[in-house]
């Protein structure tokens, strides 16, 4: 579990540092910066899910992220041209999902870690990072891109 933590803490900062020439950077970099600091501390002692103001962090970003992440959904629902993983939004989603799922996983695993939990975080673990190889190794995918998207890691 605290491997898994310090893996998505790892590349939730991956995630912020890529952000640093998207024209709306800073809002994308404190959305990933947040779960990478709140992952690096489950990483470091699980039982700060305890803490009062680990929670009600971790819950404000969780149900922002499900907002915007509601928006860009409906939003590409009505006017994605492709695959949504063609979209500069698409991408975005995904990320927003990926920071919920990760959050919400976190969340009171200090008190209850159970089988599935631990089996979800290792799955919830290695997909962002076999996702962002894909994308990579995937030259036509990356042909639709914007500029700024093509000159990342």
């Amino acid at each position: 579990w605290r491997v898994c933590n310090l893996c998505m803490a790892f590349f939730f900062a991956l995630a912020a540092y890529v952000q640093v020439n998207d024209p709306d950077a800073g809002i994308w970099i404190v959305a990933y910066l947040i779960p990478a600091a709140l992952s690096f501390l489950v990483g470091l002692n699980p039982s700060v899910t305890e803490n009062f103001i680990w929670k009600h962090l971790s819950l404000m970003h969780i149900c922002l992220c499900f907002v915007v992440a509601t928006l860009w959904g409906w939003y590409l629902h009505q006017h994605a041209k492709s695959s949504i993983f063609h979209e500069e939004e698409g991408r975005e989603f995904l990320g927003l999902v990926i920071i919920i799922i990760w959050m919400l996983l976190c969340r009171d695993s200090g008190k209850y870690l159970s089988g599935f939990r631990i089996s979800a975080a290792v799955f919830i673990t290695v997909f962002p990072f076999i996702t962002w190889f894909y994308y990579y190794i995937n030259k036509e995918l990356r042909t639709s891109w914007p500029e700024h998207c093509k000159n990342t890691i």
